[in-house]
């Protein structure tokens, strides 16, 4: 039996429960209203009976005589009368008088009088109103008893006693006229309570798509294990446009808290990623999206079930490491092509040395060897080099310079450079730096300037446990025109042609740096926007947290005295 099955029948068993018992207790609150109504009336009539001055004289006169008159005498005495009139008036089942003995003196039935009546007038006889429900010789009634006193007085001798009862049949015929209403009531509110079963089943199919909770059971452990376990992003936006999955994965690739249950128009997410999810919008799109300080490739899909629209699932990869580590292994790729040039170079120098000491000339080869000591056996084209100290900084601008020399640009460092510290974190370093450096070149490519160049400087600030380092790079090209220079910093804005290095992708990487230096705390701005004929534009990068105090002495150490050297 299906799940939704078995929840109406139990729901109509439910409201069939309730019906029965709310009409059962309503039923008896109704038979025991019509009883009380009736013990009160009895109480009434028997008070009324027992106050009758002739009826009080004459049980008194009784109760003087030796013994009870014989039935036939009381029979057609005057208490039998006055109490058989008041039975008839009234309808009521009997009226009894009796003795201070409990003697009756009057009954409907002649033939029981003198007798003892059947149920208990102690109560009556010891001077108390009492209203009973019991079973006595007429059958079960609902009547009162009322102690009847000596003329003249009202707490004095009690000479007898009133019993009046009115039948339990006659209450349930009573009943019988009000259980109409009360069962029409209950079948009103059993049919009602069945259409809202069948409606709750209808809902519950619909809410569940037909499944069953073992079935859902299944698909909620699937869905964590899935969503939580997979390294893409997931987020899910349900017909209503309400975000219902925001897993780990999109939550860190995003830099945003778990979205659930916000509205996906007004969500902090890009407005990118809503794009996709219009109704003009094709499955197969995808978009790049710079968010968190991250390279995201995102593309959504329209989720049906049995015709039914589900939402949309927006899918996010990171591809962030992957373009930082292209462009590490362009770098590497470029500096290795490098030192097979300078390869031929140094075996040259080698046979050289080798002639002078072969012809006897060691003074020539000392003196060779000093100069290509000085310079190094291997020579970047770049200028100032020396005031680079760090070593992953000096292998990182010798090879962009031997890029930017192949492109006809001269790369070279700015005689306010100095860097005394070493680079704790080289993949942030290669990012801002390597993007900066190649968006320099391209516009010193296409620059109008004959001269060629984009110059470098860079400042490492390390004290006071400082860990910046600043970056300032300019060029030669036209400039920025007449752009703002926000406008370069925009996701997917380029003014470079997409053929210039395949497959990398364009209008990314201004927007990566900014957000990749800011979320740690620095920034990236334009400090001149250029003109036509150059100098062009020149950018600053401030990178905290990338370098580490070096020892030794920065003011006299080998930085600081190429910087000196090189400004005179």
């Amino acid at each position: 039996m299906r799940f939704s099955t078995q929840t109406l029948l139990l729901q109509l068993g439910v409201v069939l429960l309730v019906v029965l018992l709310s009409g059962a207790v309503h039923a008896w609150l109704v038979y025991d209203r019509i009883g009380n109504e009736a013990e009160n009336q009895a109480l009434t009539l028997a008070r009324t009976v027992a106050a009758d001055p002739d009826i009080r004289r004459d049980v008194q006169e009784i109760s003087k005589e030796e013994g009870t008159p014989p039935p036939s005498v009381l029979a057609a005495g005057p208490l039998q009368a006055a109490a058989e009139a008041a039975r008839v008036r009234t309808g009521a089942l009997f009226v009894v008088i009796t003795d201070e003995n409990g003697l009756r003196l009057a009954h409907p039935e002649t033939a029981r009088l003198g007798e003892r009546v059947s149920t208990d007038p102690s109560v009556a006889l010891a001077g108390r109103e009492i209203t009973t429900r019991n079973t006595g010789t007429l059958g079960p009634s609902a009547g009162a008893k009322v102690p009847i006193y000596a003329p003249g007085t009202t707490d004095g001798t009690i000479v007898g006693e009133v019993s009046v009862g009115y039948s339990i049949e006659s209450l349930t015929k009573s009943l019988a006229r009000d259980i109409v209403p009360i069962a029409l009531t209950a079948g009103g509110a059993l049919l009602a309570g069945v259409l809202a079963s069948f409606l709750l089943r209808h809902r519950l199919q619909r809410l569940t798509l037909g499944l069953e909770p073992e079935e859902i059971s299944t698909l909620v452990h699937d869905q964590v294990a899935v969503l939580q376990g997979v390294d893409d992003g997931v987020i899910g936006i349900s017909a209503d446009g309400r975000i219902s999955v925001f897993n780990a994965a999109a939550s860190r690739l995003l830099d945003l808290p778990d979205a659930t249950g916000q509205d996906w128009a007004g969500a902090p997410v890009p407005g990118q990623l809503k794009n996709l999810t219009r109704p003009a919008a094709q499955d197969a799109e995808a978009v790049e999206v710079v968010a968190g300080g991250r390279v995201l490739v995102a593309s959504a899909r329209k989720a049906w079930h049995r015709k039914e629209d589900l939402g949309w699932v927006v899918m996010l990869r990171d591809r962030t490491e992957l373009q930082q580590l292209t462009r590490q292994l362009d770098a590497v790729g470029t500096m290795s092509t490098a030192l097979r040039a300078q390869r031929h170079e140094f075996a040259n120098q080698l046979h050289t040395i080798a002639g002078f000491m072969s012809i006897g000339q060691h003074g020539q080869a000392m003196e060779y060897l000093e100069r290509i000591s000085a310079t190094g056996p291997l020579k970047f084209p770049v200028e100032q080099a020396e005031l680079l100290q760090d070593t992953y900084l000096q292998a990182f601008v010798g090879a962009k310079s031997v890029e930017a020399s192949e492109r006809g640009v001269a790369l070279r460092v700015g005689p306010e450079t100095m860097v005394r510290g070493h680079v704790t974190d080289p993949q942030d370093v290669t990012t801002v730096l390597g993007n900066l450096i190649d968006n320099a070149v391209n516009a010193a490519v296409a620059g109008s300037a004959e001269d060629r160049w984009v110059e470098l400087e860079l400042l490492d600030d390390t004290s006071q446990g400082g860990s910046t380092l600043h970056i300032v790079v300019g060029d030669s090209g036209d400039g920025l025109a007449a752009l703002e220079p926000e406008d370069v910093f925009a996701e997917g804005f380029t003014t470079a042609e997409q053929a210039a290095r395949p497959g990398a992708g364009q209008g990314f990487g201004l927007a990566l740096v900014r957000q990749l230096a800011r979320r740690r705390g620095g920034d990236v701005r334009v400090l001149e926007s250029g003109s036509a004929g150059g100098p062009g534009a020149v950018f600053m990068a401030s990178v905290p947290g990338v370098m580490d105090r070096a020892t030794g002495d920065p003011e006299n150490g080998p930085a600081a005295t190429a910087r000196k050297d090189s400004s005179g």
